[in-house]
């Protein structure tokens, strides 16, 4: 993340990530899920803030979780079930499940056909929150295959030239494997900036930057300044003149494959649900895997290597910035904002949980 969204130094407590998975796991385990699911969960949180993408791990979700949980809005214990199938393809009805854990099986259910037919593709309908979209590509990675997901739903983003929104943050996630290279994996949201990240702003005082947010009426707010009260996402590019009609396709191709192909979904319709789409291709289906890789291996130095503009360090490519944060988060602890930090001692002794662990 930029560096205008990390947490400032004086306000962090590091948290190593065993000790944070320990305690989500046991939060999740009190809203009745299974210990299997509960386990799942919790790694798709944590794997979040250990590759530094704050914004999808603990510090965002799992207290919005853990209240949607407590109105009936997820069912800890979901009967996910698939109601379509071909050889190369699935629709699964998630039964309200969280994403995070009806999402990782999904994935496994799409490699398993990419290694029958080439490829293999799920939608996930009747779906809640599906966390740090990234997690899903990066499944069939160690199977020598390209990931891709997409996840929609909500209403928080408004169209290029609207007055209200019409979409969600509908992300877009990739992952390539390389053979010494660390992988490309990107994830990007459609709206100009994912609306957690006007969280963290808020959480840490900070203003918004210019061309992420819209006006009450739809105006694109393109100057620094405190974040609005009522706060909708900008398309990916802001204005038409800055391109925000690609962010706003984007968003639009996101929702029909996760959610129109799935059950029909979008915006907010069907009560709120979100609905995902996750998809494996075999790279041996293609070509030869191992020339693949040694050409990835290739094209990312040919990328990291190009020399940096005046002003500017290093060129990075997508998955490498997140690499590094991950080696540095697993050593050093993950940097939780205090406020995060008051949260977790408070559900916790709320649940009659041991109290979450801090770095010593």
């Amino acid at each position: 993340m930029l560096e205008h969204f990390h947490v400032a130094k004086e306000d962090q407590i590091l948290i190593m990530p065993d000790a944070l998975k320990l305690t989500v796991t046991d939060i999740f385990l009190k809203m009745n899920m299974s210990k299997a699911d509960a386990d799942q969960a919790a790694d798709v949180l944590v794997m979040s803030d250990v590759r530094g993408v704050d914004t999808h791990g603990v510090s965002n979700m799992l207290r919005n979780y853990v209240k949607r949980f407590g109105d009936g809005f997820i069912n800890p214990r979901p009967k996910w079930k698939i109601v379509r199938e071909t050889p190369a393809t699935a629709n699964i009805d998630s039964d309200r499940g969280l994403g995070i854990v009806v999402g990782p099986k999904a994935m496994e259910i799409a490699i398993e056909k990419a290694k029958k037919v080439g490829v293999g593709c799920v939608t996930i309908g009747n779906g809640r929150h599906m966390g740090m979209i990234a997690y899903y590509p990066m499944q069939a990675l160690k199977h020598d295959m390209i990931g891709y997901a997409i996840t929609g739903g909500g209403a928080n983003t408004v169209p290029t030239f609207g007055a209200i929104p019409r979409l969600g943050a509908n992300p877009h996630a990739w992952a390539v494997p390389a053979d010494k290279e660390p992988p490309f994996v990107l994830d990007m949201s459609s709206s100009a900036v994912a609306a957690n990240k006007i969280g963290l702003l808020r959480r840490m005082g900070k203003p918004v930057l210019p061309g992420l947010v819209a006006d009450e009426t739809g105006t694109p707010v393109m100057q620094q300044r405190q974040p609005p009260l009522e706060t909708w996402m900008l398309p990916l590019g802001a204005t038409r003149e800055l391109g925000s009609h690609k962010g706003y396709g984007l968003g639009v191709i996101a929702q029909v494959f996760s959610g129109i192909l799935a059950t029909g979904a979008f915006g907010d319709y069907y009560g709120g649900q979100m609905s995902h789409f996750v998809a494996a291709y075999s790279i041996e289906a293609f070509t030869d895997t191992k020339k693949f890789k040694k050409d990835m291996d290739a094209f990312l130095r040919y990328l990291r290597e190009t020399p940096p503009a005046p002003g500017q360090d290093r060129v990075y490519y997508a998955g490498l910035p997140e690499h590094e944060e991950e080696q540095v988060r697993r050593r050093d602890g993950i940097p939780l904002h205090r406020e995060v930090v008051e949260w977790f001692d408070s559900i916790t002794a709320e649940l009659s949980l041991t109290p979450l662990a801090r770095k010593k």
